[in-house]
């Protein structure tokens, strides 16, 4: 009996399933359809040095290392440099998140996604997406210890001193 009422719940269920793809559902089969298109056109790059990507890891690894750095940010007016100080690696943008800002998606029970909720930095603060500001770690000129600035111009930070593009 049991066996007859899950089987008539399941024929009901399927047979009620008019299931219309919205226009973001279809965008997205075309888009993916094209894409598989070009991809069997066209193929991938022959790639065989992976130059770019051995840079990237350089790159990596040096801003790893702490690298001794000179910040700077330019004079708008004068379209030169002032120089800000010795500083400690490259700079962090204020929207960089330690943790991440969402929750991972999940499917809900009828198979639909949840967006999740976001998620707050250890300090309880929700971070902004997007905020133009950079955390340098510049050498306090008065000790010698290394402190946190922000600052909101653009930074310009180099391994070595350029006093050759500082203003005058």
């Amino acid at each position: 009996m049991k066996k007859l009422l899950l089987l008539t719940a399941l024929c009901f269920s399927l047979s009620g399933c008019d299931y219309t793809p919205n226009a973001d559902e279809q965008a997205s089969a075309q888009q993916k359809k094209s894409l598989a298109e070009a991809q069997a056109q066209v193929g991938m790059p022959a790639i065989v040095n992976f130059q770019e990507k051995r840079m990237a890891k350089m790159i990596y690894e040096m801003r790893d290392q702490g690298i001794g750095t000179h910040s700077y940010i330019v004079n708008e007016y004068r379209g030169c440099l002032v120089y800000l100080g010795p500083s400690i690696g490259y700079g962090l943008p204020y929207a960089t998140q330690y943790s991440a800002p969402h929750k991972p998606y999940s499917y809900t029970n009828v198979g639909n996604y949840s967006h999740g909720d976001d998620q707050a930095e250890p300090n309880g603060l929700f971070m902004p997406s997007d905020a133009h500001g950079t955390w340098v770690l510049l050498k306090d000129p008065n000790s010698a210890d290394v402190k946190p600035v922000y600052i909101e111009p653009d930074v310009i930070v180099f391994p070595f001193r350029r006093g050759d593009l500082e203003c005058k």
